[in-house]
């Protein structure tokens, strides 16, 4: 459970707070070549135009020892904070609680938390986090800002595929869909001694007049182990009033991870 939960965190239907109807985002493929600045811009085009958002998700976990389904509430304040509910057959299973500045989780079975910084989930996931690459993982935005990159342009496949290399020989990979430069995938890599790895694929998008967000998303993380999760989004809310409650159990042993 321990593992699933940190994954799930990073990782980590939508309807609006006046339950507007979903509606899938019709894509095509990318025909003609484009200049990397125009495929961004293209992207950062897409509204997002919310201060909350209350998701509801079924989530599979796999790795080389344990497979599992839970379902997920996930409640944002953009910018500020996300708390995650893990639930199995209707019971909160955990809870993980994000901000800015730290990362915290409690789960029951062992009942053990956990409270730090963004290094834990790095480590697992392959690519440096922080509280915006999180969000943005959920919402459907390239993990980095892509104005502040430098990215050759492409053709793969029929998608517009922007490229970049940084220091310590690590890749970053960033594909879009013709129509509205709508994000399919993105993809992390570092070779060296401990290579590691980190692929995004977002299989479709919906449409609501606040924000254009993905319906599905499927994660695959390889650092000596390879970890899969699959989540498809069931609901969301927009701009509901949220709370955040999170409190450590009493009697829960603190955990340290390498």
């Amino acid at each position: 459970m321990k593992k699933s939960i940190i994954v799930v965190i990073a990782l980590t239907a939508l309807l609006s707070s006046c339950k507007s109807k979903q509606a899938v985002v019709t894509e095509q493929a990318a025909s003609e070549d484009k200049a990397a600045l125009e495929i961004i811009e293209g992207h950062y085009k897409a509204p997002r135009n919310f201060e909350t958002l209350l998701i509801k998700a079924d989530a599979a976990y796999k790795d080389s020892k344990i497979s599992q389904k839970v379902s997920a509430e996930i409640r944002i304040k953009k910018d500020e904070s996300i708390l995650v509910i893990i639930r199995w057959l209707g019971i909160t299973m955990a809870k993980a609680y994000i901000t800015p500045t730290e990362v915290s989780y409690y789960e029951k079975l062992n009942s053990t938390y956990f409270k730090g910084d963004y290094v834990v989930l790095s480590r697992w996931l392959g690519t440096e986090l922080n509280y915006a690459k999180v969000q943005n993982m959920l919402t459907g935005e390239a993990l980095d800002d892509l104005n502040k990159g430098t990215y050759k342009a492409s053709l793969q496949d029929g998608l517009y595929k922007l490229i970049g290399k940084e220091k310590g020989g690590i890749v970053k990979e960033f594909l879009f869909e013709g129509a509205n430069y709508l994000l399919k995938k993105q993809h992390v890599e570092q070779a060296g001694q401990s290579p590691r790895s980190l692929d995004i694929q977002y299989p479709a998008h919906s449409n609501y007049p606040q924000a254009v967000l993905p319906a599905a998303i499927k994660i695959e993380a390889e650092q000596k182990d390879k970890v899969s999760i699959d989540i498809q989004y069931t609901s969301v809310k927009f701009d509901e009033k949220l709370t955040f409650p999170y409190d450590v159990p009493e009697g829960y042993d603190q955990i340290f991870i390498d």
